[in-house]
């Protein structure tokens, strides 16, 4: 075989090209190569960042009830021990 030799551009060249083609394979086998792409992108984002504030939300009511519940409790029975 003969010796193929390739300057740093060439190769840099021949990886860049390799890159966008396994790019675009990869978008085009997910769906995401048509003209509605970017639609569809700045919907998912759209999406992930109300599922994160959903989440927060969540976890941020489920301390509230359970402080307040915690508080709840102990105010009971203060109340029933003073009642005594």
């Amino acid at each position: 075989m003969a010796d193929v030799r390739l300057t740093t551009e060439e190769l840099e060249d021949m990886m860049d090209r390799a890159a966008r083609r396994g790019a675009k394979e990869a978008l085009r086998s997910i769906g995401l190569i048509d003209d509605d792409a970017i639609k569809d992108i700045i919907e998912m984002r759209s999406l992930l960042e109300a599922w994160r504030d959903t989440r927060k939300s969540v976890w941020s009511t489920i301390v509230k009830v359970t402080t307040v519940a915690l508080l709840t409790f102990i105010a009971g029975a203060v109340w029933m021990t003073m009642g005594k």
